[in-house]
């Protein structure tokens, strides 16, 4: 079994459900500590956050990921206890296992042999590890982010493990993500016995032309980069439980993945049109998840094309797809971001599992992708 396998098996075993570390950083840590890399722990409320440097001169490359887990659901739907990370047939079952504790093990391993063949390399390598993307995101990636940029400290190249992969490990990596912009929408009427209508006014009847119009407008044709932009509701609740009580209120949670084509408050300003059209009496709170980026060129995304190709043989594909990751937080600052990991198929889902190989695939992925970058 290699180094990289064990390595996400021992992580695995952490229950680090979000926004718990269970340990897993300091493991981390003592564990790169031999190759030269320098911790610092920092902690902001209950998120456990770490950064790694080896080097102090540029340029740096930082391998960027998270700990913390999503909940398990309930344990007796898995076929494996889901932090036991057993082993059958070469899949690996367990949360985190393809978010993303897999991909952290296979940076290590690749940062561990690629030091010791070359202790003199150029540059710096990092590692930005949180236990709270999983979570609200507010005291993880992005508050590190800020402390970095405070004291002068820059990132040229950062690649985040998040699983990027669809049907074999390297063939699609995120080269962007969209922005994410959330809506929290609560309609007034007026509350009343059902038998008297016209004495109520019942928000779900006045928010249902509006809702509808938001549904199926165009908002963009998006462009060879983004996909177009996607406005959805992903909670709609109003009523007392009662079946004879016309609601006061209707209240409505929505999300816009936007690409480059608007902003968000363009977005933001035709939503509030249509509302007001309908003359709606309504309070609007937003909130801004991220902004859409993009590494569409540069030595980043140069030598991981080449590193696939080198160790699978196969061309990837660039894409902006998917959800949003604590990439967001990074790539405002000029830092050239792309997104790599395992299989994405069964992230969240019961009976989360990653193929050992495609981990030692990985990992010999990063170790090449070291190479070209900082060996002269």
């Amino acid at each position: 079994m290699s180094e990289t396998i064990q390595l996400t098996q021992e992580l695995i075993r952490r229950d680090s459900v979000t926004p718990e570390d269970k340990g897993c950083q300091i493991m981390i840590a003592d564990r790169l500590a031999p190759s030269g890399f320098h911790a610092e722990h920092m902690c902001f409320d209950d998120v456990d956050n770490l950064w790694l440097r080896r080097g102090n001169k540029g340029p740096v490359i930082a391998f960027a990921g998270h700990t913390d887990v999503v909940p398990t659901g309930p344990l007796e739907n898995w076929s494996h206890p889901p932090f036991s990370a057993n082993i059958i047939d070469g899949m690996m079952y367990g949360r985190g296992t393809a978010d993303m504790k897999g991909s952290i093990a296979a940076f290590i391993t690749a940062c561990e042999r690629f030091v010791e063949k070359h202790p003199d390399h150029e540059g710096s390598i990092a590692f930005l590890i949180t236990s709270d993307e999983e979570g609200p995101a507010i005291n993880g990636t992005v508050k590190v982010v800020e402390t970095l940029q405070s004291r002068g400290e820059h990132i040229d190249w950062c690649l985040v493990g998040e699983p990027s992969s669809t049907e074999k490990v390297g063939d699609i990596v995120k080269n962007g993500r969209r922005g994410s912009l959330n809506g929290r929408l609560s309609v007034k009427g007026k509350q009343g016995h059902i038998a008297y209508p016209h004495l109520a006014k019942n928000p779900i009847h006045l928010l249902s032309p509006a809702l509808t119009e938001l549904c199926e407008i165009e908002w963009d044709q998006g462009n060879e980069d983004f996909p177009p932009t996607s406005f959805q509701v992903s909670n709609l609740n109003s009523g007392t439980g009662a079946t004879n009580v016309i609601p006061g209120t209707a209240d409505v949670v929505f999300n816009f993945r936007y690409s480059t084509e608007v902003t968000h408050e363009q977005l933001k300003q035709q939503v509030h049109t249509i509302l007001d059209k309908h003359g709606l009496s309504y309070d609007l709170q937003w909130e801004l998840s991220g902004q859409p980026f993009r590494t569409a060129s540069g030595q980043l995304l140069e030598a991981v094309q080449r590193a696939i190709f080198d160790v699978t043989g196969y061309q990837t594909t660039l894409s902006t797809s998917g959800g949003t990751s604590d990439g967001r937080f990074i790539a405002p600052t000029g830092t050239q971001v792309i997104e790599l990991g395992p299989l994405n198929a069964t992230i969240h889902q019961i009976d989360e599992c990653v193929s050992t190989a495609d981990l030692d695939t990985l990992s010999e992925i990063y170790e090449t992708l070291l190479t070209y970058l900082l060996v002269a």
